[in-house]
């Protein structure tokens, strides 16, 4: 989640200018529960028992009346899989009664057709004070991936691993806001490529993060391009999107008109990807059980 929506990304401005994007992509009302409803419908035929990715979506009963926001670690590139399987297994429990904003990096929102069809279905750009305007002006649930484009491209051996790469401003936004932090795992989304590197040092070489507010210039294998460099989309192959809520997480109590303390928001922080790694490490010993069992019948 960015601190600011315009720290680097020279050339995402210039896109925006380009394309004729609004800067925005930071309106609630823009969301239209018909449009949510259409992609629900498209989505059925790809999520669930027997279909492309299987579903697996347990712990949704600890999630608290609204608003709340849920915070989840990333996985699956640019293809994003893990968080059209999160939405489809939110409005399947919740119903389109109880909208959720993902929070997304402005690259998905960099042209006008693309901000448009995003805005529609919920999406906002990542900001502190979006983020903050959906829990509190409009009352509404807030899906943050804090670890971004490190989480999504980290390699495929520390897939069962949290990164969020230092980045904590959703816990001061939930703790400004007074909301709970519903924490969230899921595995399987990095099972439909292989990243071998996250290519950081490559970005940096690059500047990427000067140009596109990008930290990662992965190599992976993936369907149907073979070796990629770079952040290419591709096409997932089938797996089982599994996912896991856990118990939420309060704010601390904080006094009106204060803003929280650094260590407040250390301690969230902390608290917060203690709890997703504990559910991710719950998902990699139910895969290697699983495996285990398979072998041995």
């Amino acid at each position: 989640m960015s601190t600011t929506p315009h720290e680097g990304g020279r050339l995402l401005r210039w896109l925006h200018r380009k394309a004729g994007a609004p800067d925005g992509a930071t309106d609630p009302t823009t969301f239209d529960p018909a449009a949510v409803k259409q992609v629900l419908r498209l989505a059925s035929r790809f999520f669930g028992p027997g279909r492309y990715f299987e579903l697996d979506a347990r712990g949704m009963e600890h999630v608290p009346s609204r608003p709340v926001m849920v915070v989840s670690n990333h996985s699956g590139g640019t293809s994003i899989p893990d968080v059209w399987g999160f939405g489809f297994a939110w409005y399947q429990h919740f119903g389109l009664e109880r909208p959720i904003h993902p929070l997304a990096h402005e690259m998905v929102l960099s042209t006008k057709t693309t901000a448009r069809f995003f805005g529609r279905i919920g999406v906002l750009r990542a900001g502190r004070g979006v983020a903050g305007d959906v829990l509190t002006r409009w009352g509404r649930d807030l899906l943050v991936m804090p670890g971004g484009d490190v989480d999504t491209w980290r390699p495929y051996r520390d897939r069962y691993k949290v990164q969020f790469g230092g980045r904590t401003g959703y816990a001061r936004t939930a703790i400004q806001a007074g909301v709970p932090i519903v924490p969230v795992a899921n595995a399987g989304a990095h099972e439909t490529l292989f990243v071998l590197t996250d290519g950081r040092e490559l970005a940096r070489r690059l500047k990427l993060r000067e140009l596109t507010r990008a930290n990662v210039f992965p190599i992976s294998l993936a369907f149907p391009w073979g070796l990629t460099i770079g952040p290419w989309p591709h096409l997932p192959i089938p797996t089982k999107m599994r996912y896991r809520f856990g118990a939420p997480i309060q704010p601390p109590p904080l006094p009106p008109g204060e803003a929280p303390t650094e260590e407040m928001v250390l301690a969230m922080d902390a608290a917060v990807r203690a709890a997703v790694q504990a559910l991710l490490d719950d998902l990699r010993r139910e895969s290697e059980e699983a495996s285990a069992w398979r072998k041995a019948s």
